[in-house]
């Protein structure tokens, strides 16, 4: 039993590294492409810093509230739902 707890624990620790490395790589790669259609958009070649940096962060924003980033939480459910289906199907077929 103590055995399966630091199994399960360990699988949260593992699982936890993996979701904030998958969550940092999207922001980024979010991130990166707004960077990429501001500088991209010849009508916005003059415009200064500030609009740019307003333009990023209303970007950034909608993505938090993005099917995305929800999606990413999937990390932790997958593996835990197949674990489960494997144990059970062993233990009770």
């Amino acid at each position: 039993m103590i055995g399966m707890i630091r199994a399960g624990l360990l699988a949260f620790v593992v699982l936890t590294v993996v979701y904030l490395v998958v969550s940092i790589y999207s922001r980024s790669m979010r991130r990166e492409k707004l960077e990429k259609a501001w500088d991209s958009d010849p009508a916005r070649e003059g415009a200064a810093k500030d609009e740019r940096d307003a333009y990023i962060r209303s970007g950034m924003e909608a993505y938090r509230h993005s099917l995305r980033r929800k999606l990413i939480i999937l990390v932790y459910i997958l593996p835990m739902a197949v674990v489960l289906a494997t144990v059970y199907a062993i233990n009770y077929q």
